[in-house]
């Protein structure tokens, strides 16, 4: 089996586990013999070293704790989204913020797309505006808790998070 992964990786470097599985079993299939299992193509591109490398980015830690609720105006915010289906079958999906402390509803944002990096980053200068006017920055460190919607993770978000002041942090898998 390392033959075979070794010439199919000679080809193009940037092949995964997943990618050489899906070409392994294709092969297999030609031949009418047993395809491999996915867990033992991934265990010998380990032990042979020919797995991808990470770029290196690390995640950052969680912050959140699963407690949302906080004692002070302005500490968090948070937001998240829903989906409404309209009569006629087509469906509005809508962002929106509220402070964690009071929760007031600040900002929203409506679409009949998908919610997309974009318009959260319009949400949370709606957000800042509601709060502080016409500002560039809040003037302190607010948290910006969200789910782990792509729109929310995306690189583009959470740099501009950062950058009007805001620190995204993401709930937990298994938080309520």
């Amino acid at each position: 089996m390392v033959a075979d992964i070794r010439v199919l990786v000679a080809d193009l470097p940037t092949y995964g586990c997943r990618r050489v599985h899906a070409l392994l079993r294709r092969e297999v299939e030609k031949t009418a013999s047993e395809a491999p299992n996915p867990k033992r193509v991934y265990r010998v591109m380990k032990l042979h070293g020919l797995l991808l490398q990470r770029d290196g980015e690390r995640r950052e830690e969680r912050r959140h704790d699963g407690q949302v609720a906080v004692g002070l105006r302005n500490t968090r915010w948070c937001s998240d989204g829903l989906e409404i289906t309209c009569n006629n079958g087509e469906k509005v999906r809508v962002a929106f913020a509220l402070d964690c402390c009071d929760r007031e509803a600040m900002g929203h944002v409506a679409t009949t797309g998908g919610i997309t990096a974009e318009d959260v980053q319009d949400l949370m200068v709606a957000t800042v505006e509601h709060r502080y006017g016409q500002v560039n920055r809040v003037p302190e460190p607010i948290e910006w808790l969200t789910d782990n919607g792509s729109c929310y993770t995306a690189r583009t978000t959470r740099a501009f998070a950062r950058d009007i002041g805001l620190i995204p942090c993401t709930t937990p898998v298994s938080s309520p």
